[in-house]
């Protein structure tokens, strides 16, 4: 059985990033999407459960982080707008029963992402 899971790093204070609000979305073959969940990192980073679990749809999916409203939580000086609000993560699932991680190590300023195991 497959599963995608995400965490948050906050590259500025060095640790994980709490109370992230992640969106996931289905990326349609004619460039719409579809919702699948809404939710929000934990204290480690991470969602409480995988984004998606058991076979997993064939296709390509976009992840969407707000890492302006969590910089600006903190009390970070940002310009308004600020350089990075959301950040959106596209990505393709190919295995039905693959591991997919995909995490964000971010800052105000930057980010990156990898596919974890």
């Amino acid at each position: 059985m497959g599963r995608l899971s995400t965490h948050v790093l906050d590259t500025v204070n060095g640790r994980p990033a709490a109370g992230v609000a992640i969106a996931l979305d289905a990326v349609l073959p004619d460039g719409s999407r579809s919702r699948v969940t809404d939710t929000v990192t934990n204290a480690d980073g991470r969602t409480d459960a995988p984004l998606l679990s058991g076979v997993l749809p064939v296709g390509s999916y976009e992840l969407t982080f707000a890492i302006g409203d969590y910089f600006r939580h903190l009390g970070a000086k940002l310009p308004e707008p600020a350089f990075l609000d959301l950040v959106p993560i596209r990505f393709a699932i190919a295995e039905p029963d693959g591991d997919y991680h995909v995490p964000l190590l971010a800052s105000p300023w930057s980010y990156s992402t990898y596919r974890g195991s």
